[in-house]
């Protein structure tokens, strides 16, 4: 089926295959009288080139001479298992385990005859401190009426609230005890996704300890919404399985250190495979001023923002595609103060570009209260810049 030009270079590549490996033509000839011209040359060609013979299939068997001077072929290529293992997290475990605080909170709550309902929830928590502060949830504690502590050792405590944060849902309660385990925050900004962490908590408030899941970072940088409407920034997710009851409980890394502290108070947490965590480099903070002062003292601005989005930028007719699209500003803020209206579009803080709504609300708890930042906006087509000095939030 060749067309004869491609026959007569068939027939040329063959007899320079013959001439240059005389031992290695039996086959070569057996399939030229099927005039299977073009493919057999080239395959023959690429197996010349490579320094090696095929073998015969099924033709004539080859001379003594060819078979000696004959080149045979490589076995195909293997792909040799790693050697290594998935990491034992026997000893993380083991370290970190008998930190690890089961948390039963009494609460009150009315049904809708306005009649007192004794309830009872569960989560988790972590010591941090031998003193016994206990770093758990806002939401596993708030409201609550009586705070039992079971920590793995088998002994209970009668627990107070030494401080709360609604805004990143982060507590601290406190225990009296001897001899009280801690484990201690790492740095979760060095954080990779797709590295191994586990979590420890009082899953689903199930009897004998402690549950232990692993997984991997999935991602880093979430922002995601509670239930109750407060809003998480700087949150880690990861597959590790968090459940109810998990609340509160540590998320760590194979080096024993807690780069999270987990929550269940999330929707989407019930879709398989997804959980969250407040990171460490957020919690370390606020846990440090919750336990000095019992709340947590934060810089303010003073506005209510959305992200631009084209179809936004294209609604407002804004002069840029991204940024922070100003929709309120508080009465006798800072923002007031330096004339900041419905309507700008916050593109630059302290010298930072600002893409996202998110953006903003990071790079003011990055800095102090009573610290001067600049401010860059668009007012219509018109960029405009002022200085602006942080107060503490009301």
């Amino acid at each position: 089926s060749l067309h004869p030009s491609q026959d007569r270079q068939g027939r040329k590549v063959l007899q320079w295959i013959q001439h240059r490996f005389k031992g290695a033509t039996a086959t070569v000839r057996a399939w030229t009288r099927y005039g299977r011209l073009g493919a057999t040359a080239v395959a023959a060609l690429a197996l010349a080139l490579a320094g090696c013979t095929p073998t015969p299939t099924p033709p004539p068997t080859p001379t003594p001479t060819a078979a000696a001077t004959a080149t045979p072929c490589p076995s195909p290529t293997t792909i040799t298992p790693a050697t290594g293992t998935l990491p034992s997290i026997t000893d993380v475990v083991a370290q970190v385990n008998p930190a690890v605080a089961s948390i039963t909170v009494g609460a009150v709550s009315y049904n809708i005859f306005l009649q007192p309902v004794p309830e009872e929830k569960a989560g988790s928590g972590f010591l941090v401190d031998p003193r016994g502060y206990i770093v758990t949830n806002n939401h596993v504690v708030e409201g609550a009426e009586s705070i039992l502590v079971t920590i793995p050792d088998g002994r209970s405590f009668d627990a107070t609230v030494v401080g709360t944060d609604p805004l990143t849902d982060l507590a601290v309660i406190a225990i009296e005890g001897e001899g009280l385990p801690t484990v201690s925050f790492g740095d979760s900004s060095t954080l990779a996704v797709g590295e191994w962490v586990v979590a420890i908590g009082n899953a689903l408030d199930l009897p004998g300890g402690p549950t232990v899941t692993v997984g991997v970072v999935s991602a880093l940088g979430r922002t995601i919404q509670e239930q109750n409407g407060v809003t998480l920034y700087d949150v880690i997710q990861t597959d590790a399985a968090i459940n109810p009851g998990n609340s509160g409980g540590p998320l760590i890394n194979l080096q024993g250190e807690v780069v999270g502290v987990n929550t269940a108070k999330v929707t989407a947490v019930e879709v398989s495979g997804v959980g969250f965590a407040v990171s460490a480099n957020t919690a370390a903070s606020v846990v440090a001023e919750l336990i000095e002062k019992g709340s947590v003292s934060r810089p303010y601005l003073g506005v209510s923002l959305v992200t631009v989005t084209p179809n936004i930028a294209e609604a407002y007719g804004l002069a840029t595609q991204e940024g922070a699209l100003v929709y309120q500003v508080a009465p006798g803020s800072p923002a007031e103060g330096v004339g900041l209206a419905p309507l700008d579009v916050i593109v630059g803080m302290a010298g930072e570009p600002i893409a996202t709504a998110d953006d903003v609300v990071l790079a003011i708890r990055s800095h102090e209260i009573g610290d001067r930042i600049s401010l860059t906006f668009f007012r219509g087509s018109t960029q405009r810049q002022v200085s602006v000095t942080l107060t503490a939030r009301p």
